[in-house]
């Protein structure tokens, strides 16, 4: 007699799992088809957002010196470099000079058009190259030939007033020759949205136009190229540390190659965590459909698993042999995830190629890929160890006897703790290593909630059901009674559905409250039109300039400036740790005001306002939701660099704003004498009653004629453009939740399927106790209506709450309920749920019962 140890029988008993594994899916994947389409699916989504983030963020940091213009560069908002700054930059390396604004154009025939003016040296680009169309030197592109400077403009430009080649337009009281096409710019990518389109034109003619009056916003850009032996990040950073120590208040925004577009790279995060999101729900989606192809399986398996109990196999035994499949399943399915992911970013860098506004390079990313093959592995485990925990339970007797309904227990606390781990496990990955932690955390709490509502609902419907009065009308009686019956697909329906309708209905609602705020009709009382850059010696004359040119409307002026956080608290701007929602006030200059009075759209939560005529030190006003942000309080001291000029000021006041409203308003605001005799310019806004397209024309045209420096922003233009970045957005994320609901239906496929044989063993039953074939269609139909309808209606309520809560909360957005949307997805949810249901009834129906009723 020989004596096993411990782990030698452990290391057996996991060989022969495996190989019995193997030897059971010899017999074909039949019923695991839906369990590898859904990891697939789920795993796809994660790889291949991820491999595209990556694949963006390596263009992004390899092309990070090109995008940028430079090595380092360093920028300056209402003002220029001084001469000493200019030497220190010029000391270390090559220097191009390039101005920023937007500003009016007009062409010869007087039509105007709001454009992104921008004004480059000789030294222009340094890195990469502008793209012209026709092609010709810069040098050549921007000279002043014939009394007229040189300029390229955005194709845009050409249709919108109606130009061609060799055309001139006015800018200020610059008269530019447009010479050639801009197709791209190396460093488009570093700049904010433009509201128009681009011009590009030569430094010497922006100081001819005599636009560059005190106080003008123009942003002065100023690019370094380090010497080639010196081109690398370590000496980049050390020029930024010199530059801070060397000029402290010279209030400059600088940036390094390394980081190009700060807020390109956020947005880029950001969006690629709500994607990834959006795939992990696919994933949890899929694993209702893991959930049902294992149960589904271990019924069907029931003989073979009590024949390896009869034969000496424990049901730790068992266990690992059908776990060791649904590992394998799951590998399969990951893998033919990762297959199409990975191929995701090549594909679309082959389908679009140049077209591509963002530099993509393609590449297999392992540890994106990675990711995702745990993430797919795990989602399975999580689904699919409940049915499986309660194979180590099935009886023996189960050889000799067929249960038509079988008892309900659940898995033993071994198992149930090895799910605890598994999903513990699941949550630490998805919350660990997303970009916003916060938002992950809400993402996990909420997919629990749903599905705890979701098995709450579908266990209220069958008591629903079971406590109806009994019907007289056959079908109906018969439909209930499905409903409730022992093995009712009510909990897989409503599971299988109940999420993807929720991600549905959460998305359309946020698509169409962002249409409705950037596309729709404009806020009750927006103004109309911001005017900029007006000169503080003509802001009475333009108000009323105003009043004459539109008498009915309402007009409001404030002075304005920009600049920048440097400190709080005593703690430099670089290392306070503001919260997710506050940090972009940080990242670079922001308007400026002060003022007498509380603000319109403004009011005073803590703190009083300083009287009128208030001469003492500074004091600021600051907006309520960024104080808490930055953990700032009444009494606290920050300090705004404004035109190279370091200001401290006491935070006396903090406030709500209505920023929805459109109307003009600030998030500092100062008292009245903290910026005294600083140069700078105003702000106005004009306010129709009854605005409309050939008005708004007029006005523009007379505040070009009379005041030219003037650049007019019409807000219906400024919003179109902004919800056409969103409307793509809206777009991708639609292809991502699509993902989802593809998930959704082959996970309600595969649950219907699955209980395909009860439906065979029900038509047989009833067809030969004299049901009609319309007869039980109409019963089943009934069935799948009701049970679409109360999933339906949940996961409009489930989808409408998370959208609001999205809507109002992350986007501060005002949100409307669209019932439009919502009944569109309540008829698709009954059209597929009915469809289905009925296509795998009419199966049932088809068979003959003769075969059925031998084997009963």
């Amino acid at each position: 007699m020989s004596v096993i140890s411990e782990p030698a029988y452990r290391s057996r008993a996991s060989s022969l799992a495996v190989r019995y594994a193997l030897r059971e899916l010899r017999s074909g994947l039949r019923g695991f088809y839906v369990f590898i389409a859904c990891i697939a699916l789920g795993v796809m989504a994660i790889a291949g957002v991820g491999s595209v983030a990556a694949s963006l963020s390596e263009g992004l940091t390899r092309e990070g010196r090109t995008l940028l213009g430079g090595d380092v560069a360093f920028s300056l908002i209402q003002r220029e470099a001084k001469p000493e700054e200019i030497a220190f930059l010029r000391a270390r390396g090559q220097v191009s000079v390039a101005a920023a604004l937007r500003v009016m154009a007009r062409s010869n025939d007087g039509k105007l058009a709001l454009v992104e003016l921008k004004a480059v040296d000789g030294n222009y680009p340094m890195l990469g190259q502008v793209t012209l169309e026709p092609k010709m030197p810069m040098a050549d592109l921007l000279a002043e030939r014939d009394g007229a400077f040189g300029a390229a403009v955005d194709s845009t430009l050409l249709a919108r007033l109606d130009l061609k080649l060799g055309d001139r337009i006015t800018i200020g009281n610059a008269s530019l020759q447009i010479r050639s096409v801009v197709v791209a710019e190396p460093d488009k990518l570093a700049g904010n949205v433009g509201l128009g389109p681009r011009v590009l034109v030569s430094e010497a003619s922006l100081r001819a136009s005599g636009l560059l009056q005190p106080g003008s916003l123009v942003r002065w850009i100023y690019r370094v190229k380090l010497p080639d032996n010196a081109a690398d990040d370590r000496s980049a950073n050390q020029m930024i540390e010199s530059a801070r120590s060397a000029l402290p208040e010279a209030g400059w925004w600088i940036r390094s190659s390394s980081n190009a577009s700060p807020q390109l790279e956020r947005t880029i995060n950001r969006f690629t965590q709500f994607l990834t999101l959006v795939g992990l729900a696919a994933l949890l989606v899929g694993g209702v459909g893991v959930a049902n192809a294992v149960k589904s399986h271990i019924d069907r398996r029931r003989d073979v698993i009590a024949s390896f109990k009869a034969l000496g196999a424990t049901g730790r035994d068992v266990f690992t042999i059908y776990l060791t499949q649904v590992i394998l399943l799951a590998a399969v399915g990951s893998v033919i995830g990762l297959a199409a992911g990975a191929a995701l970013p090549f594909l679309i860098v082959g389908v679009f190629g140049k077209l591509l506004p963002l530099p993509v390079i393609p590449a297999l990313h392992f540890d994106e890929l990675a990711l995702s093959f745990v993430y797919g592995l795990l989602t399975a485990l999580a689904f699919g160890l409940w049915p499986l925990g309660r194979v180590h339970d099935v009886p023996v007797a189960a050889l000799f006897r067929e249960e038509v309904a079988r008892e309900w227990h659940r898995p033993r606390w071994s198992y149930l703790a090895l799910m605890a781990v598994v999903i513990a496990l699941l949550v630490a990955v998805a919350i660990g290593l997303a970009y916003d932690k916060r938002v992950a955390a809400v993402f996990v709490v909420s997919s629990v909630a749903v599905f705890a509502l979701l098995r709450g609902v579908a266990a209220g419907l069958m008591a629903l059901a079971r406590r109806m009065p009994r019907s007289r009308i056959t079908m109906l009686r018969l439909a209930i009674a499905n409903i409730y019956r022992p093995g009712a697909l009510t909990p897989s329906v409503v599971m299988s559905l109940g999420l993807g309708l929720a991600v549905l209905v959460t998305i359309t609602q946020i698509d169409g409250n962002l249409r409705r705020q950037f596309l729709a009709a404009l806020p009750e009382k927006a103004p109309s039109f911001y005017f900029i850059d007006i000169p503080t010696a003509d802001a009475d004359r333009f108000g009323a300039f105003l009043k004459q040119v539109a008498p009915q409307s309402t007009v409001e002026d404030v002075p304005m400036l920009r600049g920048r956080i440097v400190a709080a608290r005593g703690v430099k701007a670089d290392e306070l740790k503001p919260s997710q929602d506050s940090e972009w006030v940080l990242q670079s200059d922001r308007g400026l005001t002060y003022t007498g009075e509380v603000p319109k759209g403004s009011k005073v939560v803590e703190g009083e306002w300083w009287r009128a005529d208030y001469s003492g030190p500074p004091l600021v006003s600051l907006e309520k939701k960024i104080a808490d942000g930055l953990k700032l309080k009444i009494g606290d001291e920050i300090v705004v660099n404004v035109l190279g000029r370091d200001i401290p000021a006491r935070i006396s006041n903090l406030r709500n704003v209505d920023w929805q409203g459109l109307g003009i308003n600030f998030v500092l605001v100062f008292s009245p004498n903290a910026f005294k005799g600083a140069p700078h310019s105003h702000v106005a806004t004009l306010s129709e009653v009854h605005p409309d397209a050939a008005g708004d024309a007029r006005i523009i045209k007379q505040v070009a004629d009379a005041f030219p420096m003037v650049t007019s922003v019409r807000v219906r233009e400024a919003l179109e453009t902004v919800g056409t970045v969103i409307t793509n957005l809206v777009l991708a994320i639609r292809g991502a939740s699509a993902v989802t609901l593809i998930s959704a239906i082959l996970v309600l496929g595969g649950a219907l399927a699955a209980g395909h044989r009860h439906r065979v063993y029900d038509a047989v039953i009833l067809k030969t106790l004299g049901a009609t074939r319309a007869r039980l269609l109409g019963a089943y139909a009934l069935e799948y209506l009701m049970i679409g309808l109360a999933t339906a209606v949940f996961g409009v309520i489930a989808g409408s709450i998370a959208a609001w809560l999205i809507v109002t909360r992350l986007m501060t957005l005002g949100f409307i309920w669209q019932a439009g949307s919502a009944a569109g997805v309540v008829a698709a949810a009954l059209i597929v749920t009915v469809g289905l249901g009925l296509a795998g009834t009419l199966l049932a129906l088809n068979q003959k019962p003769a075969s059925v009723l031998r084997n009963l």
